[in-house]
């Protein structure tokens, strides 16, 4: 599906730029002395803009972001009845796994797991539901490559599993008109988890992501917003890459302010 759309996306590109320039859409990135690109589709005019068209079709480890589809798989096949449920902490703490977090160690529901990015929770849950019940749903969702072969159950923070900006979003698109195979409780649940920011004249809802990939510091910030003036939507996949030497103690804000600054100039997010 993403590859049928990759000519009308080069085009559409090409004609932004014209029109609002490529310079323009990247100097947020330089601004924060942070290489990467941002991928948009507005669902009125069926229209892609990104910052960068190679960029936006080259996949990686998704990280966090898949706690989207994630919340999805575990509520679909019933290792968690709800957002409420209560996972028990195992007691043990993995910091190369886990990261330096003291504060996500202990028992938390599913819906403060997704809001702090509890990853530790994800791993757990994702033990019962098993690697052969991924690989299904995630060629069922057409999601990144569905790859799940690594020794370790969180295999969207490690392995070779990989999904590109331009895929993000199109997953984004079929959560939002509830295409993929889950009921609408399940639906219901997610984007009720997944609300971010709420205004008079907008919602948000997101999720962030930061793995190591490769010796880099992979950050994301994918999502969408609903204009309730405009009556339209637009989603984003916003991927953030620097190796890990370099130091960026920005790097986790400007997922988020170089998303939001592109979306504010765009007069998506008003």
């Amino acid at each position: 599906m993403i590859k049928k759309k990759l000519l009308s996306l080069s085009i559409l590109i090409f004609c932004f730029y014209i029109s609002y320039g490529q310079s323009s859409l990247q100097k947020p990135f330089q601004d924060c002395h942070i290489t990467g690109s941002i991928t948009i589709y507005d669902y009125n005019q069926k229209k892609w803009i990104s910052s960068d068209i190679e960029d936006s079709h080259q996949p990686s480890l998704p990280a966090s972001t898949f706690k989207i589809l994630n919340t999805l798989i575990l509520l679909e096949s019933g290792v968690v009845k709800s957002e409420k449920e209560i996972v028990a902490w195992p007691g043990s703490t993995d910091t190369v796994k886990y990261g330096y977090r003291p504060d996500i160690y202990h028992n938390m529901d599913m819906e403060e797991a997704f809001k702090v990015s509890a990853g530790w929770v994800y791993r757990e849950l994702a033990k019962k539901v098993g690697k052969a019940t991924y690989k299904d749903y995630l060629i069922k969702c057409h999601y990144g490559n569905a790859d799940v072969s690594i020794n370790d159950p969180d295999f969207w923070n490690y392995g070779t599993f990989a999904i590109s900006p331009a895929n993000q979003v199109e997953m984004l698109i079929n959560l939002y008109e509830e295409k993929l195979p889950f009921s609408r409780r399940s639906y219901r649940i997610l984007k009720k988890m997944m609300v971010e920011e709420e205004t008079a004249n907008y919602l948000l809802r997101a999720k962030t992501g930061w793995t190591i990939d490769g010796g880099k510091d992979t950050g994301w910030w994918i999502g969408y917003v609903e204009q309730k003036r405009q009556k339209n939507v637009y989603f984003f996949a916003t991927r953030l890459i620097k190796d890990r030497k370099t130091i960026n103690k920005q790097f986790a804000k400007c997922r988020k302010e170089i998303t939001k600054r592109i979306l504010k100039e765009l007069e998506m997010l008003q």
